[in-house]
């Protein structure tokens, strides 16, 4: 079985414990790197990473892109969206189906 894990600044994150999911309160890139690192050897199927970091991550993100797990997912920071989750699942989408069928740009 795998485990949830959320990787984020504290605020933004600290209620996911409350649904049973670890937290790793992270308060720069390279500690998100590293704990990133650190769940997908250790058993983290789906992993959710504050947008921010996440796009400070991308490169790092980009290598399980065709593995089926870790499924790495964007979520909000408390400080709002910034665009990358939604620029993301286009681009998935667009890579799935051919087309843009959600936004239809």
């Amino acid at each position: 079985m795998y485990n949830i894990g959320v990787i984020g600044d504290y605020d933004s994150i600290c209620g996911f414990s409350a649904v049973g999911f670890k937290i790793f309160p992270v308060e720069s890139a390279e500690q998100a790197r590293k704990t990133l690192k650190t769940l997908v050897n250790n058993d983290y199927g789906i992993i959710y990473i504050t947008e921010p970091l996440m796009e400070e991550l991308k490169e790092d993100c980009a290598r399980y892109d065709e593995q089926v797990t870790p499924c790495i997912i964007p979520i909000p920071a408390c400080t709002g969206v910034t665009g990358f989750a939604e620029s993301r699942l286009k681009h998935c989408v667009e890579q799935a189906v051919g087309s843009d069928i959600i936004f239809n740009d």
